[in-house]
């Protein structure tokens, strides 16, 4: 994984995890892989995993059951709204990088809808 620098990896976990979840690539109530093997997967220490996904626990994005493991919420709302929250971000942060190159808001737009084609 390729991580930037400027920001604690345990966040970007975080963020990489709140799309699968919100884009359905892991489903509400789906078992979540144990710290070790994500760890493996992401290329990062177990501690700096349990951190990201302690994190998320605490969101309710994730639920932690002692007895069988980590489970992604099956609370569709917050699914919904943790997906807004996304969109908006990078909506906005879309919006100021096209502002910093000159763009109007009817030029942002119209990239955006010719980018949708």
């Amino acid at each position: 994984m390729d991580f930037d620098a400027s920001v604690p990896i345990y966040l970007q976990i975080m963020e990489q995890i709140r799309e699968k979840v919100v884009s359905g690539q892991w489903g509400a109530g789906e078992h979540v892989t144990p710290v070790r093997d994500l760890a493996a997967q992401f290329s990062v220490n177990p501690n700096t995993m349990q951190r990201a996904l302690a994190e998320l626990d605490r969101e309710g994005l994730l639920k932690n059951e002692r007895t069988s493991g980590r489970f992604v919420t099956t609370d569709t709302a917050l699914i919904a709204h943790c997906r807004s929250a996304l969109v908006a971000a990078r909506t906005m942060h879309f919006a100021e990088d096209m502002a910093r190159l000159g763009l109007t808001r009817a030029d942002i737009l119209a990239a955006v809808q010719s980018g949708l084609k």
